[in-house]
């Protein structure tokens, strides 16, 4: 059970029973429970004052080992469910990233989206742009994308060993373009958990453990762009 953040005891009280949901797979309760918060609060505040807590808690015990990945997965779309639905209910420019933008996307040949997704619901929680490519997505796209949006960071999931390898053009079309440093390569997937050693192997500047731990990577490579330009 999550420890409910100090401050309202309401809030405090809603926490504690969202993560109770969470444990027990119950989506649609804790929609329920975030939508009546939304009534009165509004859908910005159910984001950061609702979700964001309770998210980060849902990533301290990944770490402590006593959440399983179906859970996880529970949070990530209860995430998913109310972003979009603060999204849709805000007038058009209200809800702005303010960390920057992420660029996302499965590396050539490479099709399998689903914790990719789930990387990018995190990130967009927790205050990020993010522009997801999809799938199949060639290195130059990638590098592209980044530079026309001013993103810091690039994120190229892979989930086998033959795709993942692929990464590696990405990395040198950074190098051709003189942008490694200025623009960091973030990479995951679930051959990245097998073989370690394959992130520095293709370049990549970072990997998440998951992605409950996707936003601390990007913030960390975010700050490293910076701290190399003397920001």
């Amino acid at each position: 059970m999550v420890v409910p953040a100090k401050g309202n005891a309401k809030l405090q009280a809603l926490i504690a029973e969202l993560s109770r949901m969470i444990d027990e797979a119950d989506r649609e309760g804790a929609n329920r429970l975030i939508d009546r918060w939304a009534a009165t609060h509004g859908y910005q505040s159910a984001l950061s004052e609702v979700l964001e807590p309770l998210l980060r808690e849902v990533g301290e015990r990944w770490e402590r080992e006593d959440i399983s990945l179906a859970q996880s997965f529970v949070a990530g779309k209860v995430a998913e469910d109310i972003l979009n639905k603060a999204l849709a209910a805000a007038p058009a420019g209200t809800l702005r990233e303010v960390r920057g933008t992420v660029v996302l996307g499965n590396i050539e040949d490479d099709y399998h989206s689903l914790g990719r997704r789930m990387v990018g619901t995190f990130l967009r929680a927790a205050g990020w742009g993010v522009i997801d490519l999809g799938n199949d997505v060639p290195a130059v796209e990638f590098v592209d994308r980044a530079v026309e949006a001013g993103a810091r960071v690039i994120g190229v999931s892979a989930m086998m060993l033959v795709t993942a390898r692929g990464i590696r053009a990405v990395r040198e079309e950074l190098d051709r373009r003189g942008l490694s440093g200025r623009i960091m390569l973030a990479v995951g997937g679930a051959i990245f958990k097998v073989r370690p050693e394959l992130v520095a192997e293709v370049g990549g500047d970072g990997t998440a453990e998951n992605a409950i731990a996707a936003p601390a990577l990007m913030e960390s490579l975010r700050e490293r762009s910076l701290r190399g330009e003397g920001q």
